[in-house]
């Protein structure tokens, strides 16, 4: 038997048959319903990485960014059999609203630290971001981020960290283009009275 997350998945024989590249996310999904380990496996190598990031933007945590990425891909395996290709959308876009969601739910239980007492950051006279430490300026960015409104905030790290289309953030947010257009202008604003606080420039520091 194989299992992922503590969850035991049916094994594979020898002579099962392996779902061949180049298949599409689509095809995979089908191939999961029917308890293909190995189409489990394929779409895990293919989303695991921006699932992980998704979450970890949103929690600030990387170890509860690796839980949540987890019990989302437990969930791709639970609902495979029901995948409606011509109505689901991608295979991308609803692990991501799944896996927005359980991060969201994780940071609403939780208190979240202002970034004045999230502790001092080094060279903060000299105004330079690029002067800053690697992990002072992920201390940064975060902290800013989570200044936002929860929506724009998710507006941002779908567009700009993970680069999705419009139409995926969309899809994603379960929102219009337009409706995440508008956020992200507010959020950009935001950014950039966050960035002016911190006595960095919008556009040259960040």
């Amino acid at each position: 038997m194989s299992s992922y997350g503590g969850s035991v998945l049916p094994s594979i024989s020898s002579d099962s048959e392996i779902v061949q590249q180049p298949a599409n996310d689509h095809v995979l999904m089908a191939a999961v319903g029917s308890g293909d380990v190995r189409a489990f496996e394929e779409l895990i190598g293919r989303h695991l990485k921006t699932m992980v990031a998704v979450s970890q933007r949103i929690l600030g945590n990387a170890a509860e960014a690796d839980e949540v990425a987890q019990e989302g891909f437990l969930r791709l395996w639970t609902y495979a059999s029901n995948w409606d290709p011509n109505g689901a959308g991608s295979v991308k876009t609803w692990l991501s609203r799944v896996v927005t969601n359980l991060s969201l739910d994780r940071y609403r239980r939780r208190r979240s630290v202002p970034l004045e007492e999230a502790g001092e950051i080094e060279d903060m006279a000299d105004g330079a971001f690029e002067m800053l430490k690697a992990k002072d300026r992920k201390r940064v960015v975060q902290g800013l981020l989570d200044a936002l409104p929860e929506r724009q905030k998710v507006a941002v790290i779908l567009s700009y960290f993970e680069e999705m289309s419009g139409r995926e953030v969309a899809n994603t947010m379960a929102l219009t283009e337009g409706a995440v257009e508008s956020l992200l202008v507010r959020a950009r604003r935001g950014l950039r009275e966050g960035m002016t606080q911190l006595g960095f420039v919008w556009g040259e520091d960040i």
